[in-house]
């Protein structure tokens, strides 16, 4: 069994409008890769959030009393505060320079992965932008993956990710945040181990552990290498969704 993970080149700097599919097909040319079905494409939020048109100048947002409150009490933007909330179903918690959210996709993450970094909009201070999460990635993973099969002929998959911190753990790991295509989860119970036993617990982020591996090939700052082609992804390919990964409330026992 073996995994290649290898980052396309020539990738350009991404604007509001840009079609990723045709992006991704002229960089596999480039790259020399020869697409094969199973194959996935590992994409970069920020990346499909530019082409989607979700940079927002904070200078045409005006934080509710909610907001200032919020950003009062953790040090941050209250303009940026303001956007936290509206892309939030609930705040969890907080403390000076981080907010905690579920965010309005259903997954628990700090800021609601609003992101400041490489992001820049014409005539404004860098600072001045922020980049939101797409507004349905798992829509967004599917639309690019039916383009590129449509131009190759060839069956993949797609997966969108971003960076997250973890609970009880320092630094922040590459996770799925919307796929097409691609499993989220395997369900391995019933399966036996080396020894006979039957598994009865283990079920496999699989979606996730993809996402960590494309992210170390990715990187975080200025490689400009924001998809990655997978070959040797050891599960069979379906239709997933970011929902199989969201744990119920019921389920939860941190909230």
């Amino acid at each position: 069994m073996s995994l290649t993970l290898t980052s396309l080149i020539n990738i350009p700097i991404i604007r509001h409008g840009d079609n990723l599919a045709d992006v991704i097909v002229a960089s596999l040319r480039d790259s020399n890769v020869v697409l094969q079905d199973n194959d996935i494409f590992v994409i970069a939020q920020k990346i499909v959030s530019k082409a989607e048109g979700c940079m927002v100048n904070l200078n045409t947002i005006t934080p509710s009393p909610r907001a200032l409150e919020l950003a009062r009490k953790t040090e941050k933007d209250p303009r940026v505060v303001e956007l936290m909330l509206r892309e939030s179903n609930e705040v969890l918690r907080t403390r000076v320079g981080t907010i905690i959210v579920e965010h309005r996709l259903g997954f628990i993450c700090a800021n609601a992965g609003i992101d400041h970094s490489n992001v820049a909009g014409a005539g404004d201070s860098v600072e001045e932008w922020v980049l939101l999460l797409p507004a349905d990635p798992d829509g967004s993973s599917r639309a690019i993956r039916e383009q590129i099969e449509s131009r190759t002929g060839r069956k993949i998959g797609v997966l969108i990710i971003d960076s997250h911190g973890r609970a009880w753990r320092n630094g922040t790991a590459g996770v799925a945040i919307g796929m097409s295509g691609v499993p989220a989860v395997v369900d391995r119970r019933g399966d036996r181990d080396l020894f006979g036993y039957t598994l009865r617990v283990t079920t496999i982020g699989a979606a996730d552990e993809l996402a960590a591996a494309a992210s170390l090939v990715m990187g975080q700052a200025d490689e400009g290498t924001p998809v990655i082609h997978v070959r040797g992804f050891p599960y069979p390919l379906r239709e997933g969704s970011i929902r199989e990964l969201i744990r119920p409330k019921e389920q939860d026992l941190f909230r």
